[in-house]
């Protein structure tokens, strides 16, 4: 289970840190991801963390401002943002490597394990 906080209202120009807490899984066994649905209620990644060797991914429009972290001692995955702007308004949701009954595959990783999500709103 994956369950995502520290969502909120904020200014453009703010920052935010999102946090994602895991249970019954280990997150260091695989890839890590933040994901946002679009207009088009597709799931675009946000960031990614692959567990070989730490790789890490960002959509290009967050590249810069967002930071991608876990903390294997806390089973955690963090988001932090800065510079946020309007744009980033969405749900954030976290995704686990592994099986499940919704699956997004991107990265070359098979996303299927979700979060609720955690919803930002930046006010401009």
């Amino acid at each position: 289970q994956l369950v995502e906080s520290g969502g909120g209202v904020v200014q453009a120009g703010g920052s935010l840190r999102l946090a994602c807490a895991a249970s019954g899984r280990t997150l260091s066994d695989g890839a890590v991801g933040w994901f946002r649905p679009t207009p088009r209620n597709d799931l675009q990644i946000i960031a990614a963390i692959k567990p070989s060797g730490g790789d890490t991914f960002y959509a290009p429009s967050v590249k810069g401002r967002f930071t991608m972290s876990k903390d294997d001692a806390e089973n955690t995955s963090y988001l932090q943002m800065n510079n946020l702007n309007p744009d980033d308004t969405g749900t954030y949701l976290c995704a686990a490597e592994g099986s499940g009954l919704r699956t997004v595959v991107t990265l070359s990783v098979r996303w299927g394990v979700w979060g609720q999500g955690t919803q930002v709103t930046v006010s401009s």
